[in-house]
């Protein structure tokens, strides 16, 4: 396949994606954005967004990522919603090829973002942004005062049901052992708080509503016996997946996937091929961190490029 050449490509969108292309662009380097078909990452999932700054009436997640996306192009961002199939980044120009195209690049940026896990049962599905959700810090103001739970055992799960106390008067953390798989510090935090209670060797069988949470049918995974939580929002604190697979075997990852990045920079271990988004982040993964990694990661690849020139 004939390949086109560029002087940057992003591969991915999102937060990280845009901003790299908002910058890029400015600095003329004319990106070419692989936005992916699922373009504008985790956040087209996301009704409401009301912590990310300059929207003081909060603004949808799809919105917003609209609005990002205009600006990226109206600085000269090639944007084509294809998803990279293929890369090869053991030689320079790098290259990355989707179904019908293919590119060569002086410099890559990689925003692939992360997955969500999800419980995978039609009802939480169907009740996504109506009550259920994967991220308590972006959603869990939103139902203030009203009974909540968590899915989870492990320090995630421990963080966000914290959290959604500040707002919750209970907080049922639902996990199918009977014991937490989190840190020793954030289980005792957990367990002695008066908020959070547990419904121990338990799994979320449906989540009850038509329009909106109305609670969750829990089933104990020792006898098989049910009964119900009335609670109005649930979230799903499973972990996340970085969307990496394509890069693996080339650029180096950490033991759950994310890859990994030389501390304070986005260089990855290939020289020239910079990351940036919650694909190289498991611990914020907020909207403004994605976009400000993403800013790093064009003014890395600037300052690179650069570099190479004046060699």
């Amino acid at each position: 396949m004939e390949a086109e050449h560029c002087k940057v490509l992003i591969i991915g969108s999102g937060p990280a994606g845009y901003t790299a292309a908002i910058y890029a662009a400015r600095a003329e380097l004319q990106p070419v954005m692989l936005a992916g078909l699922q373009f504008g990452g985790q956040l087209m999932l996301t009704t409401d967004v009301e912590n990310y700054p300059g929207f003081p009436d909060g603004v949808t997640g799809p919105d917003m990522m609209d609005m990002f996306q205009k600006q990226a192009e109206r600085f000269g961002t090639r944007v084509l919603m294809e998803d990279a199939i293929r890369v090869d980044f053991s030689r320079r120009p790098f290259r990355a090829e989707t179904e019908d195209k293919a590119f060569t690049a002086d410099a890559v940026i990689v925003a692939t973002g992360a997955t969500a896990k999800w419980l995978g049962i039609p009802s939480e599905e169907r009740l996504v942004n109506k009550g259920v959700s994967a991220c308590a810090t972006c959603d869990g103001a939103l139902y203030r005062d009203k009974a909540m739970a968590v899915v989870g055992g492990g320090d995630t799960a421990m963080e966000e049901a914290l959290f959604l106390t500040r707002y919750a008067p209970t907080v049922t953390v639902v996990h199918r052992r009977e014991e937490l798989r989190a840190s020793k510090i954030m289980q005792d935090r957990a367990l002695k708080n008066p908020k959070i209670e547990f419904a121990w060797n338990s799994e979320v069988d449906e989540v009850l509503g038509e329009d909106f949470v109305t609670g969750v049918r829990i089933k104990d995974v020792r006898d098989g016996s049910t009964r119900d939580l009335a609670i109005e929002a649930l979230f799903i604190a499973i972990g996340h997946k970085p969307n990496t697979e394509v890069f693996q075997g080339q650029l180096e990852l950490d033991d759950t996937g994310y890859l990994k990045v030389e501390p304070g920079t986005t260089r990855t271990n290939i020289e020239g091929v910079f990351a940036c988004g919650d694909a190289m982040d498991p611990t914020y993964r907020q909207a403004v961190t994605a976009a400000g990694t993403g800013c790093m990661a064009a003014i890395d690849s600037e300052r690179w490029l650069a570099e190479q020139e004046a060699d």
